[in-house]
């Protein structure tokens, strides 16, 4: 049986529906900090053209599309996946607990963060799997070197194949990033290509992370300048802000230059670890999440989560939120994989997190009270935003008051429907004093 901490599910009047409509983007430009600065490019960008479409929405897209699954070998995992505020999703991802064959006891997990398009995310998700095992290197005798020639033959040659049939079918000029680990049952390989990330989680602390792959760090710079291009605003170019992504043809047309040796390089970095039982977790996330939380500050919230909530799901949706709520503008997409040694739903931390909630629920209230003595309206920013000032101890670690934002609603509108129904019997009872 799953135990999940979420606001209470209460029946809101139509006057307090639209009060909480109507805060919620200020609410929502408040996490985020304010309205979002343009760059000096987009600023240019403007000059130039004001009829270029914005990639922003005025609104974000809030649904989110959540799976979970888990295999004999004891892991468990869960995905989940929000547009936010861009304006398409480009985001896909492969969750595969256990292959099949000889490999029945390994398991894949990746995270592709597509750009100028779809097409290639989606055909790498489907598809990029199926190459590296085409190669031959991944075996159940398992040699680490073998299995990493692997994967790097792997991505080489759909990048290639991808790159004919852009040049044949006409394809969108898109490209995309990919993490993901290779779990074998004495390894972890992790593998990067761009600016999406995975982390591990052991024995409460962060044991691993790869490194994003950005134009301006110093061996990506000299790769992409020897190709004959630059570094311009911190993309290639001027324009694309990973170096190392599958895809984006037009930025691998040097043909003298071998594949790996592009502006843009379809070579991913990977890493073997060896498997402990002091493994917890592992997180694959997009830049969306990584823009917004740092990895040590991710770990904890997420190792807290597992203390009082034991639905991956509603944990991923959390991460989503918070990332949101911290001022992330890009698709945002996560795989949480847990090992058996992951942290466990206890009564303890539950009780904790009950008194927490409790103490928000009081504390909203106090400052509602607060502003009806004043003669003003309850304000669903303002009380954030006094929150957001007050040390609180017991907050879920790397999210702070920003993770309770539900609690803090949920407490809203209890409280200011309170009001409201003892408002009419505060006025019939001055009528009777004045009589």
């Amino acid at each position: 049986m799953r135990t999940a901490r979420r606001a209470s599910n209460v029946e809101v009047p139509s006057f307090l529906r639209q009060l909480v409509k109507e805060t919620e983007k200020m609410v929502t430009f408040f996490f985020k900090g304010g309205p979002r600065e343009r760059t000096p490019e987009e600023e240019e960008n403007l000059d130039d053209d004001d009829s270029m479409p914005s990639p922003y929405l005025e609104r974000p897209v809030l649904e989110k599309h959540v799976s979970e699954g888990g295999s004999q070998l004891g892991m468990n995992y869960a995905v989940a996946s929000m547009q936010g505020w861009r304006t398409q999703m480009e985001d896909a991802h492969t969750c595969m607990p256990r292959l099949s064959g000889e490999l029945s006891d390994w398991g894949y997990f990746a995270v592709f963060d597509g750009h100028a398009g779809t097409t290639v995310a989606q055909y790498c998700s489907r598809n990029l799997l199926d190459r590296i095992l085409a190669t031959g290197g991944i075996k159940a005798s398992e040699d680490p070197e073998q299995v990493k020639e692997g994967i790097r033959e792997g991505f080489l040659d759909i990048d290639s194949h991808m790159h004919k049939l852009a040049r044949e079918d006409s394809w969108d000029r898109s490209g995309s990033t990919a993490a993901a680990v290779l779990i074998s049952p004495r390894y972890i390989y992790f593998i990067n290509c761009g600016d999406s990330r995975t982390l591990l989680c052991h024995n409460g602390k962060v044991a691993f992370y790869t490194e994003d792959h950005k134009p301006f760090n110093p061996r990506e710079k000299e790769r992409i300048q020897n190709a004959g291009g630059s570094v311009t605003l911190q993309r290639v170019n001027g324009s694309l802000a990973v170096s190392r992504a599958l895809g984006d043809f037009d930025f691998k047309e040097v043909d003298w230059r071998p594949q790996t040796e592009q502006l843009v390089s379809p070579e991913p970095e990977v890493y073997e670890l060896e498997r402990t039982p002091e493994d917890e977790f592992l997180i694959l996330a997009c830049d969306g999440v990584w823009d917004a939380i740092g990895n040590e500050e991710l770990c904890a919230f997420v190792r807290s989560r597992l203390q009082v909530c034991d639905d991956l799901r509603e944990i991923c949706t959390q991460v989503i939120d918070l990332c949101l709520y911290k001022g992330s503008l890009d698709n945002i997409s996560i795989i949480i994989v847990c090992f058996p040694g992951a942290p466990q739903v206890s009564q303890e931390a539950l009780q904790q997190e009950a008194e927490l909630e409790q103490q928000i629920d009081m504390k909203v209230g106090e400052i509602i009270q607060m502003m009806r003595s004043r003669d003003e309206d309850p304000d669903l920013l303002y009380v954030i935003k006094f929150l957001a000032a007050e040390e609180m101890p017991g907050l879920p670690p790397g999210g702070g008051i920003t993770s309770k934002r539900d609690c803090i609603i949920a407490a809203y509108q209890k409280h200011v429907m309170t009001l409201r129904t003892q408002e009419p019997m505060d006025i019939e009872g001055s009528e009777e004093d004045s009589n």
